[in-house]
């Protein structure tokens, strides 16, 4: 059962990975390039700043049950 905990683990890590790393690189691409080449107004920058941030606070909140996972996994190891 510990492989099958240690597969969880690893898949939560990389889907924890990728939401970082997309929600910064989409930020990053409307911000920098596609809001200002379709001429959107400031206000939109805002709002693509509250979405990184939402999806900022979803990978914290999945960083928090991985490490719950991986001491719930280590203390069952111990035993």
């Amino acid at each position: 059962m510990s492989k099958e905990q240690d597969q969880a683990i690893a898949a939560k890590g990389r889907h924890i990975a990728l939401v970082i790393a997309g929600t910064i690189l989409l930020w990053m691409a409307v911000s920098l390039f596609i809001g200002p080449m379709l001429g959107l107004p400031g206000r939109y920058a805002l709002l693509f700043d509250f979405a990184a941030l939402a999806g900022m606070i979803y990978a914290l909140v999945n960083i928090f049950q991985l490490w719950r996972m991986r001491r719930a996994n280590e203390e069952e190891n111990q035993r």
